[in-house]
């Protein structure tokens, strides 16, 4: 992953895929980001990056708004799970101001690859019963940063557990008893070797009545060959579009037989 995709400024605004008419988003929503306090970050980072190994794996909060909602989000660069990327924020920018077309209340949702936590701390923020998954390594952060800003609010407390794709899909969330009605993924493809596993896992957890959104900022044409495949098996629509970073926003369901 290029350092600069790493750093690349989070400012977007989307474009809305819909027969119906939808006001354009001001750009200023996507932000979220203190950049004066981003600026120093990447200062801070590039500087230790050159000159020294990383003796704690975190660096300072990010402070986002989502909902009428502060949120602070640790970060550590010990994985490129516990980073908040671009179509995070996008996905949970889509998700705050949608919330008549995409209702999250008393839903029960989860998320693939949470990393960082924010879009899981969003969803929970908008009434959802939410389970944010994601790999054994990255667990910890995950849970702080989900218990950090949902603690104190009068929402259904989210639960953190391991998902690994591909894995122990049929013992650890069996379909007679873990039936979603979202399942939410950002930037979860890039040029790794966990895209079937990672197919796989969107085709288990997608059961009749489910809707899989997916926010990814296109980087490699094996992206766009993971969506021709996630087309082949669930119904795929282009909801937005995010031009200046090239993130785009599918919702996806299960086929009628």
């Amino acid at each position: 992953m290029l350092l600069h995709d790493l750093w690349e400024r989070k400012v977007f605004s989307f474009t809305l895929i819909d027969s119906r008419p939808h006001p354009h988003l001001d750009p200023g929503l996507a932000t979220h980001v203190n950049h004066g306090a981003h600026d120093q970050l990447t200062s801070n980072f590039l500087e230790k990056a050159k000159w020294i190994p990383t003796v704690s794996p975190y660096f300072d909060k990010e402070h986002y708004c989502y909902a009428d909602h502060q949120i602070t989000i640790q970060e550590s660069l010990d994985h490129f799970g516990a980073i908040v990327w671009p179509g995070a924020l996008a996905l949970s920018q889509y998700l705050e101001s949608n919330q008549q077309e995409i209702n999250l209340k008393d839903k029960k949702v989860l998320e693939i690859g949470a990393g960082t936590g924010l879009v899981s701390i969003v969803a929970s923020i908008l009434g959802a019963y939410v389970t944010a998954t994601d790999l054994p390594e990255v667990l910890e952060n995950l849970k702080l940063n989900i218990s950090r800003n949902t603690q104190n609010m009068n929402t259904h407390q989210p639960e953190v557990r391991k998902l690994v794709w591909g894995e122990d899909l049929n013992e650890d969330f069996p379909k007679s008893t873990h039936h979603y009605d979202f399942i939410l993924a950002s930037d979860v493809v890039y040029h790794h070797t966990s895209l079937d596993p990672l197919l796989t896992t969107m085709a288990y957890l997608c059961q009749p009545g489910t809707v899989l959104l997916w926010a990814n900022k296109f980087r490699f044409s094996t992206d766009f060959e993971f969506l021709e495949k996630l087309r082949n098996i669930l119904i795929v629509t282009l909801l937005a579009e995010f031009p200046e970073s090239n993130i785009k926003l599918f919702k996806a369901t299960v086929k009628e037989n």
